[in-house]
């Protein structure tokens, strides 16, 4: 069997550093933030694949349909020997592309969870022995160093997840795609697409509340993590599209003014009724759009597909 190769590239505290620095900022700005990678603890991990079945949300179903009619049109256009998949998680939507590329020597999965790199990346191994995996435990959008390994390469970043950076911070993103890779190289982009307003809202306010609880599940992590007292009930879970940035917002608003202490910041912090903690932006897409923002990163935007509906777009672009 292939070697299964898991490198750490974060320092064992940095989450905590992290979630600290971002608590504190978030929490003492107006209007109050906070990120959205801290929904993902286990707990939040599992509703968010809640989520994914959820007959609302969309783009999960959307994005695999596509994977399964194109994977082979990947492979033919990209013919990688190498594919690395930022935010890989479990690998599941990767397995499809995985059987496409014939010719794939070396699968980089890249991911902050210790435990989901090593599940997947031996579950894989266990079916495809002769794939090498070399794991990175690393923030993709901290800066990463990519093990060398056989060109041509295909990046894969899925899931629509570029949508949670604003406009300045995706553009830094993809310049520091663009960094990793050689000339000829190509980047795999998944963008959920601007669609009708009802449809978006309904994907992140479900009837059976799972996003809401997940939206919840972050003041859950700032209690245990921090040892804050947050109200849970104190809060609504709230999804707005904004038509001129063209994002779906999540928020929490406080139901009633209310004191928040959060004693490994030595922090307290007020909230009025009715204020709003922002904990997520979700960007929409058009394809004029992406094709503008990846040539400004030196990246030129050679294929698009969408599901049937045109719900969500996977798109290829060559390193130029």
């Amino acid at each position: 069997m292939s070697p299964f190769l898991l490198t750490r590239t974060l320092p064992e505290d940095v989450t905590d550093a992290a979630l600290r620095a971002d608590v504190r900022q978030g929490l003492t700005r107006t209007p109050k933030t906070l990120p959205p990678k801290w929904f993902y603890d286990a707990h939040g991990s599992e509703l968010f694949e809640l989520i994914t079945q959820l007959p609302e949300y969309y783009p999960t179903r959307a994005e695999r349909e596509i994977l399964l009619a194109r994977s082979g049109e990947i492979a033919a256009a990209t013919g990688a020997r190498t594919l690395i998949e930022l935010g890989s998680g479990s690998s599941d939507k990767t397995r499809h592309l995985i059987d496409a590329l014939t010719a794939l020597h070396t699968y980089v999965p890249v991911d902050v969870s210790e435990s989901a790199l090593t599940g997947a990346g031996r579950a894989l191994l266990a079916e495809r022995p002769g794939l090498d995996v070399h794991a990175l435990i690393a923030d993709f959008t901290a800066g990463l160093t990519l093990p060398d390994t056989p060109g041509p390469r295909l990046l894969a970043f899925l899931g629509g997840t570029i949508g949670n950076l604003p406009p300045a911070e995706r553009a830094v993103f993809l310049a520091s795609v663009r960094a990793l890779l050689a000339p000829g190289d190509v980047l795999l982009l998944g963008t959920d697409l601007v669609k009708d307003e009802r449809v978006l809202v309904r994907a992140y306010d479900d009837a059976a509340g799972v996003t809401a609880a997940f939206n919840k599940n972050v003041l859950a992590v700032v209690n245990r993590e921090l040892g804050a007292d947050f109200d849970a009930g104190a809060f609504d879970h709230v999804a707005l599209w904004d038509a001129g940035q063209e994002w779906i917002e999540m928020r929490l608003r406080a139901r009633r003014a209310l004191t928040v202490k959060i004693p490994a910041l030595d922090l307290a912090v007020d909230f009025t009724a009715g204020e709003e903690l922002r904990t997520e932006v979700s960007a929409k897409f058009r394809q004029d759009g992406v094709r503008a923002e990846l040539s400004a990163a030196e990246l030129e935007l050679t294929h698009w597909w969408t599901d049937d509906e045109g719900r969500f777009a996977l798109s290829l672009s060559v390193a130029r």
